[in-house]
């Protein structure tokens, strides 16, 4: 036996082990992953931009096929956006030169605007702050006698690299120009062969998961599609509104600043700041007095309310499916890794990372953090709540349940998981008792919000008038027992608030007693029907020997069981409760409803009663 517990412990060791080298390798993966990214960058950065630019010009290159044939549609289409591109860049660098040459023209309202802030300045706390500065550099500057005088300065004066000095110019531009004659060869080449190169991504990465890839593939290209397709339809409607305020303003170069706010509007969160910047402080220049740089901010103002919570909400909302925090911390990672270009690649490639969370197998967790669908579902959700001593929260989850669902359902769906969960982990030791006990109690005090929420929001009853009087009826009664203590009994309550209206009283015994004495007490009673309530994930042995008694003293009596828990812990198989001899066993407290409302005759409006026997 002892040997037994050492091989036990022995191999419960070395599976402990192995599991946290498996850790450390995913985690020195993903380090000498992005080591990687940063140190190939120079060849990184093209291919995913022409990449990306590739999948944008997928669908137009694909209509032009079918009648000017393949190569011709490619050359077609990207001859036409990279010269549609080298304009609008060529265009913006000429009128950016132009206004340079105007800014000499503006020193008359530079130079009344500074002065105007000078005075405003003057006898108020900014002078006495910047007198204050000025006496510090002054003591700052003051040499210390007794350090001597102070050192000397050296200046290092370079000389002339012998060479070209004709062509050196060319320097600072070759990089780019490089960069992007490989960026076009790409872009031509992967529509060229797009096919292929898919076939032998999917050869490569979805041998025997044909299915999962060219899911993956698809909703990539069309997430990525339709987001780019979005961004770029509210970004137009931005640079046209933005031209036109701009131009009746008087602003100068109102063209300019139209199109440069629309470009820079793909650039996450930094690219609207630049885009209304721009024109802001060119306003502040060329315009008079302080009136219209006032009406240049304030348009630029509404018109970016106007594009994040109309625009955007409307057309582009939950295309990336990325959350906010995700993508602002995407947006750092992708700057940080590749400069300017991971800046506006950023939200494409999180998108991407965002497909492949939910398709490959063992990244799950990235679509966990980073997507924008909630981490945990509502019934979790309730429960964590719970087990955070945070009832306000979990309230707010209940009442927007009703709100937005069946107001019947949120029994089902909230407040009975929470129990089973409970059980569960109290059996499994991750749970006290005195713990198990908070979360039922918590529960329980909730459950009357909810009933006065689900009365709240619940459609008023007909009116007398309208409906004729129905005779009275006697209503049904059902003895409800709760097979395993308190969590068992507060679902037969949330099993009488069910049945609030359909003529069925529920009498709830609180008293556990045996076998025998439930017996003599349904036969004392004289009821028809009895429900056992008996929560998963406990072992339904207790209750199977309830209904076998039952059923061998009242043959007549209908046995109702109340297994109800949430699909992960529901029974996989009644079949052993129903030869014990019970009527029905059923998941879930909506089931049980339906049936015993079947049973009345004549429904009745009215309260149910919950009484204790």
């Amino acid at each position: 036996m002892a040997a037994r517990t050492t091989v036990d412990e022995w191999c419960a060791f070395v599976d402990e082990t192995s599991s946290s080298v498996k850790h450390w390798v995913a985690f020195a993966g993903g380090v000498l992953v992005i080591v990687v990214l940063y140190w190939a960058q120079a060849v990184l950065v093209p291919i995913a931009l022409a990449a990306l630019l590739s999948f944008v010009l997928a669908p137009p290159v694909s209509w032009l096929e079918r009648w000017l044939g393949r190569v011709p549609a490619v050359l077609a289409v990207v001859t036409l956006v990279f010269i549609v591109l080298g304009t609008a860049g060529w265009g913006l660098v000429r009128q950016m030169n132009h206004l340079s040459e105007d800014l000499p023209g503006y020193r008359v309202n530079i130079l009344a605007k500074i002065a105007d802030v000078r005075g405003a300045g003057k006898g108020g706390a900014v002078e006495k702050l910047q007198e204050t500065i000025e006496d510090i550099k002054i003591d700052l500057g003051k040499s210390d006698p007794a350090k001597g005088p102070a050192p000397r300065s050296v200046v290092v004066a370079s000389q002339p690299v012998a060479g070209f000095p004709a062509i050196a110019w060319l320097g600072p531009i070759v990089g780019p120009l490089g960069t992007a004659a490989l960026v076009v060869a790409l872009v031509i080449f992967m529509l060229l062969e797009r096919r292929d190169l898919r076939n032998r991504l999917i050869g490569l990465v979805g041998h025997g998961r044909l299915t999962v890839t060219t899911k993956a593939f698809d909703e990539a290209g069309t997430r990525v599609s339709r987001q780019l397709l979005m961004q770029s339809l509210v970004n137009a409607v931005y640079g046209i509104v933005a031209g036109f305020g701009l131009f009746f303003l008087g602003v100068p170069y109102p063209l300019v600043w139209g199109v440069l706010g629309a470009a820079l509007r793909f650039i996450p969160y930094v690219g609207p700041v630049l885009g209304a910047g721009a024109p802001i402080a060119v306003s502040l220049a060329a315009l008079p007095g302080w009136v219209d740089p006032l009406w240049v901010v304030a348009m630029f103002v509404v018109l970016e309310l106007f594009t994040n919570l109309v625009l955007e909400t409307a057309l582009y909302a939950g295309t990336a499916g990325v959350s906010q925090v995700a993508l602002l911390i995407s947006v750092a990672f992708w700057t940080w890794l590749w400069g300017p270009l991971g800046l506006l690649m950023a939200t494409p490639l999180t998108v991407c990372l965002v497909v492949l969370g939910k398709h490959v197998p063992g990244l799950e967790f990235v679509g966990t953090l980073i997507a924008d669908t909630p981490a945990l579902a509502p019934e979790y959700g309730y429960y964590q709540r719970l087990l955070a001593r945070d009832p306000s929260e979990a309230a707010d989850l209940i009442e927007r349940h009703i709100k937005t669902g069946s107001a019947d359902t949120v029994y089902d769906a909230l407040l009975l998981p929470a129990l089973n969960y409970a059980e569960r982990d109290r059996i499994e030791r991750r749970l006290s008792v005195e713990e198990e006990a908070g979360v039922i109690e918590a529960t329980r005090e909730l459950l009357a919000e909810a009933a006065e929420s689900i009365r709240r929001l619940s459609p008023a009853p007909a009116s007398p008038e309208a409906s004729p009087p129905l005779a009275p009826l006697e209503p049904l009664r059902v003895l409800g027992y709760a097979a395993n203590g308190v969590a068992d009994e507060l679902a037969l309550v949330m099993l009488g608030h069910l049945l609030t209206g359909r003529s069925v009283v529920v009498e709830i015994t609180p008293e556990r007693m045996l076998a025998a004495d439930l017996v003599s007490l349904v036969h004392a009673q004289g009821v028809s029907i009895v429900c056992l309530a008996d929560l998963p994930p406990s072992p339904a042995s207790k209750t199977r020997y309830l209904v076998k008694r039952l059923r061998a003293a009242l043959p007549d009596v209908r046995i109702v069981v109340g297994r109800w828990a949430p699909p992960a812990l529901a029974d996989e198989s009644t079949q052993v409760l129903r030869e014990a001899g019970a009527t029905l066993v059923s998941s879930t407290l909506t089931e049980t409803r339906d049936y015993l409302a079947g049973l009345v005759e004549l429904p009745r409006p009215g309260e149910v009663a919950i009484e204790a026997a």
